[in-house]
């Protein structure tokens, strides 16, 4: 072999030198560091901001949900309770059915245990049922809530009227009553159970969550959370103060003789250090 091919062959076999590897592993570095922190900035835009999108959706329709159900409540059900350390609760109740009443066991009449209502046209969107409570012309709070008050009644059996009557229907209650009042407009509400939406104080913590109660009994006193059975969550990360009153998640404007009950809800959203406050105001249509 001469010289000249073993020259070729020593150099064709000849690796990194050290310097080399130096550089291009300081190169690497600053390659991976650089990709490294924009995965990580970019992983955390995403991340925050899925959850920002989560509490705005969750916000979204809590509050939604409560304009509906308020609008759609019975004439004067709404009442607020609020305690400054753990909660506010806005109860009232949903009005599963309405219609206008015939004749009805009302004072200065006899008490009766039957009354005949006009049948509703959309009878299965608004519909009238066995174990409902009935409701005429419920003034205040106390009428929705305190049988004692003469202006409820529970409806134990439904009899429709055979032809040419068939739009009336005879109401059987569970017990001979007479109403306190008639309603001027002929009037009469269903509902079954009331419902409550208290915005509570998480424990070890300064935030709120909103959470929806039903299917528990009426009571002459609104009842606090822990008496309503499991509620459903609705919403978290609720930031109002419950001791400072122009802070408060809601507030309530009662009926009078010329405007409708009005609940302002003002519930302030914390996620991530940004903020933002809803200010919506749900107008209670239905009168007694």
């Amino acid at each position: 072999m001469n010289s000249l091919s073993a020259k070729r062959m020593q150099t064709s076999t000849r690796g990194f030198t050290l310097v080399e590897m130096v550089t291009v592993i300081l190169i690497l570095g600053i390659l991976v560091v650089g990709v490294s922190s924009f995965i990580l900035f970019g992983t955390r835009i995403f991340v925050e901001s899925s959850s920002v999108d989560q509490v705005l959706s969750q916000s979204r329709f809590a509050v939604e949900r409560m304009t509906r159900e308020l609008r759609s409540a019975l004439p004067n059900s709404l009442r607020v309770n609020t305690n400054s350390l753990t909660y506010q609760c806005i109860e009232f109740v949903p009005i599963e059915a309405s219609t206008t009443y015939l004749t009805m066991p009302i004072i200065p009449d006899a008490a009766a245990s039957t009354g005949i209502v006009i049948l509703d046209r959309n009878q299965d969107e608004n519909k009238i049922s066995e174990n409902q409570f009935a409701w005429i012309y419920p003034l205040i709070d106390a009428d929705v809530y305190s049988s004692a008050r003469q202006k409820r009644a529970q409806v134990k059996t439904i009899a429709t009227s055979l032809p040419p009557f068939e739009h009336q229907v005879t109401l059987t209650f569970t017990a001979a009553l007479r109403f306190a009042e008639g309603s001027p407009r002929q009037r009469i509400y269903f509902g079954t159970n009331p419902v409550s939406y208290c915005f509570e104080k998480v424990a070890a913590s300064n935030e709120l969550q909103l959470q929806r109660y039903t299917s528990y009994s009426f009571s002459i006193i609104q009842p606090k959370p822990n008496m309503m059975g499991a509620g459903v969550l609705m919403a978290q990360s609720v930031a109002n103060s419950l001791t400072n009153n122009a802070d408060l998640p809601l507030t309530l404007t009662p009926s009078t003789l010329v405007n409708n009950a009005m609940v302002h809800l003002q519930p302030r959203f914390n996620v991530n250090g940004e903020t933002f406050q809803y200010k919506h105001q749900v107008q209670v249509i239905n009168v007694p």
